[in-house]
Order: structure tokens, then sequence, then C-alpha cells
């Protein structure tokens, strides 16, 4: 079964990850934001760049290579709501 965007994904994103960056234009819980075609997934492709490289949350915990990996299907599933 794919992706999803409410079932898989918005659920691994913590509370105070979604508060901490709204402050920043980064809506992390919200689907239209996170799957984003005008600018080529832009803000999908940004957010899943600094979960990789340990950068969000500021100071962890960071995501498991588990939960990297269903970011990076529900991206090659297409983005689903």
């Amino acid at each position: 079964m794919p992706f999803s965007f409410e079932r898989d994904i918005r659920p691994l994103f913590r509370q105070i990850d979604i508060d901490h960056m709204n402050k920043h234009n980064v809506l992390l819980a919200n689907y239209t934001y996170m799957s984003d075609p005008s600018n080529d997934h832009g803000n999908a492709q940004a957010v899943g760049d600094t979960l990789t490289n340990q950068s969000m949350p500021p100071g962890g915990p960071y995501w498991s290579n588990e939960q990297l990996v269903l970011y990076r299907q529900w991206r090659s599933d297409g983005y689903l709501p």
C-alpha cells in the first residue's frame, strides 16, 4: 500500500518540531505545503535534506533510517495525501 501524508508522515513530526518550524514558515503538518509541486516539490526535498543531515530537529532526537526510508517512499509514491 502506498504511503500517505496523514497516515504515515504527519505522525512522524512531533508537535514541538511543528511549532518550531512554523516560526520559520516551514509547515511540517501542512499537506499542501509539504506536497507543493510548484517548485518541483522543493519543500519536501528541503525537509528531507534537513532530516537526512540530522540538522532537524535541533539537538535531536533525529529520525531513524526506517523513518527516513518511509519519508522517501512517500515522495516516491507520489506525495499522496
